[in-house]
């Protein structure tokens, strides 16, 4: 079954909205997975609006399941990834002032690139994800990054998803496929939610984890947080 990793970078937004630690960042975190999720992801930015560096030095004793580190790899990112040690990082170009990611990458262009982070996060036995469109070119490229996994950015697929399920899907599902053929794994998130992951995780062949952060602690606000969590695992049940 598709794993559910919970990002809390909005546990985070909202803390630092007050100052103090309520929300408690890392007894959420606690909780989440003792609610049932199978990971907890975090990206740090640099101006640490969200999850701050210490956060994530906190966070690594605590997390019994999978430990994703999402963010643009420069040396700060690159350096803490290599600190923490998680079991997983999810290379994502988004630049400093960005609200949300919102592109994939070239792998092609910045192919020497991220041949370099990966190399370097594989060495510490980091396993390596990269944040990729449905670009197919980029995907067949991805290997030779030596990336383990790509990302898949759902955003086009949720804007799409209430006019034309079958076409929203359709470039995904390729996507997956090719992925499949080259051996990289594959992850998938943004804008996924209660409405539109279920069908998503039954169309997207080998889909090994999702990340979902916004819509999921929106969603705790009305349901509450135990209940969000197994709502969303029971979208990802086949």
């Amino acid at each position: 079954m598709t794993q559910l990793s919970v990002n809390i970078n909005k546990i985070a937004t909202l803390r630092n909205a007050r100052g103090g630690d309520i929300p408690d960042l890392l007894k959420m975190a606690k909780d989440i997975q003792r609610f049932g999720a199978e990971g907890i992801t975090v990206h740090p930015r640099p101006d640490e609006r969200h999850v701050r560096y210490q956060d994530i030095l906190d966070l690594k004793p605590l997390v019994n399941t999978e430990f994703n580190i999402e963010g643009y790899p420069d040396k700060k990112w690159l350096d803490l990834v290599l600190k923490v040690k998680p079991t997983q990082a999810t290379l994502v170009p988004d630049s400093p002032d960005v609200i949300t990611s919102n592109a994939g990458w070239d792998t092609i262009e910045y192919e020497g690139f991220l041949k370099e982070i990966i190399s370097a996060l594989k060495d510490a036995g980091i396993r390596t994800s990269i944040f990729i469109e449905t670009n197919l070119k980029h995907i067949e490229n991805a290997p030779k990054t030596g990336a383990d996994r790509i990302e898949l950015y759902t955003e086009a697929y949720a804007d799409n998803y209430h006019k034309d399920q079958e076409s929203a899907i359709e470039p995904y599902v390729e996507a997956a496929k090719l992925a499949g053929e080259l051996d990289l794994g594959i992850n998938a998130g943004h804008d996924l939610n209660l409405d539109n992951l279920k069908y998503f995780s039954q169309n997207i062949p080998n889909l090994q984890e999702v990340s979902i952060g916004h819509a999921l602690i929106a969603d705790a606000l009305y349901f509450g947080l135990e209940n969000t969590v197994q709502l969303y695992l029971r979208q990802l049940k086949p």
